[in-house]
């Protein structure tokens, strides 16, 4: 050991961050007492349109520039986490029939950690980009607590991602796709009208929660449907890409289409989290992804209408909280950075503060 190591205290070892997304990386940095030294998105392109070789190489240059912007040092960093959008294994290889973000054939069975690992020479531990925001959720809702509660996340996107975490770990189930909560088959009373029809998922079920509860169950499921419902809506003009897209928009002004949308999206949230009770009995219901980035007063509604839909017992409501992920758009590197710290720490629990 050198003099250096010698005389390190225990917060001058750190972490990062790296969440790989479809268009940009986040990258964050967390030292060994659980503080983040970067407090704002730091965003670099992210290339997986341009192939595996461009896009580890891209995350790459974001581990660089992250420490050049914190002034950490790279001797001073023990590991990496890493998230990327599934499905992929527990170990970070894409799945061999590709994803939504990688769906070159050269992204098929892509060990995408471990060539992030060769390529910087230190640890990587993986997590999906939904399992990282729900770690991140959980640690940053408990604090010193973590390790004693379980939380279910769902996680709101172009599809529906989620996490389970238990006793501050997140489980990843025996082939890495454990939290693939968006799915679940979900009963639809209660959620769509008499003459709607089933929603159907990209996946090929039928009335799972992504069929609806996402951007994806938007455009093919519930605005078409709605669209019948409202035809001299201003949304009928446009693409349904594009209403699909505006529709949250709409939902800030309280406009009735919009409103009967998500209040489906936020019953079928329910109803999983109805299911969640009775298999986890978590502590904590956390609710993230792009359907919450939106005015306040549209978020609390839809977490509100998402509380009322789900079914606790009373010692279940007294137990439980519901809460909006954290610091959403730094969610995944950040939980990325957890993952990590906890992989290095010998201790094992993580309090994360805000800068």
């Amino acid at each position: 050991m050198d003099q250096a190591e010698t005389v390190r205290t225990p917060s001058s070892w750190a972490v990062v961050g790296l969440d790989n997304g479809g268009t940009c990386n986040n990258a964050t940095v967390l030292d060994a007492t659980g503080q983040f030294l970067v407090s704002h998105l730091v965003e670099n392109p992210s290339r997986v349109l341009d192939g595996p070789e461009s896009a580890v190489e891209a995350l790459a240059e974001a581990f660089t520039g992250i420490l050049e912007l914190t002034s950490t040092p790279l001797s001073l960093v023990r590991a990496v986490g890493l998230d990327t959008p599934g499905p992929a294994s527990a170990h970070g290889v894409i799945s061999s029939k590709g994803s939504t973000n990688f769906n070159q054939v050269s992204w098929r069975g892509f060990d995408i950690r471990g060539a992030l690992e060769a390529r910087l020479g230190l640890p990587v531990i993986y997590n999906n980009d939904a399992n990282a925001a729900a770690l991140y959720a959980h640690h940053r809702h408990f604090g010193t607590a973590a390790l004693e509660h379980s939380s279910v996340a769902a996680i709101v996107g172009t599809g529906l991602g989620g996490g389970v975490v238990e006793n501050g770990k997140v489980i990843r189930g025996a082939a890495g796709m454990a939290g693939e909560l968006g799915h679940v088959q979900i009963p639809l009373h209660g959620v769509i009208e008499a003459d709607q029809p089933v929603p159907r998922c990209n996946c090929g079920f039928e009335g799972d929660v992504e069929a609806i509860a996402s951007l994806t169950g938007i455009r093919n499921n519930l605005l078409p449907y709605w669209l019948t419902r409202f035809p001299d809506h201003p949304l009928a003009a446009e693409p349904i890409d594009r209403a699909a897209k505006l529709l949250r928009g709409y939902g800030e002004k309280e406009d009735p289409l919009a409103i009967a949308v998500f209040t489906q999206q936020a019953r079928a949230i329910g109803k999983l989290f109805t299911i969640a009770a009775n298999f986890t009995d978590p502590s904590a219901y956390f609710l993230g992804g792009g359907v919450v980035e939106a005015a306040p007063h549209f978020r609390q509604w839809f977490l509100n209408t998402v509380r009322e839909s789900t079914q606790l017992r009373d010692e279940q409501v007294e137990a439980a909280t519901f809460a909006i992920v954290a610091d959403l758009d730094m969610a995944g590197a950040r939980g990325a950075a957890v993952a990590a710290l906890d992989a290095v720490s010998s201790a094992g629990a993580v309090t994360v503060t805000r800068p």
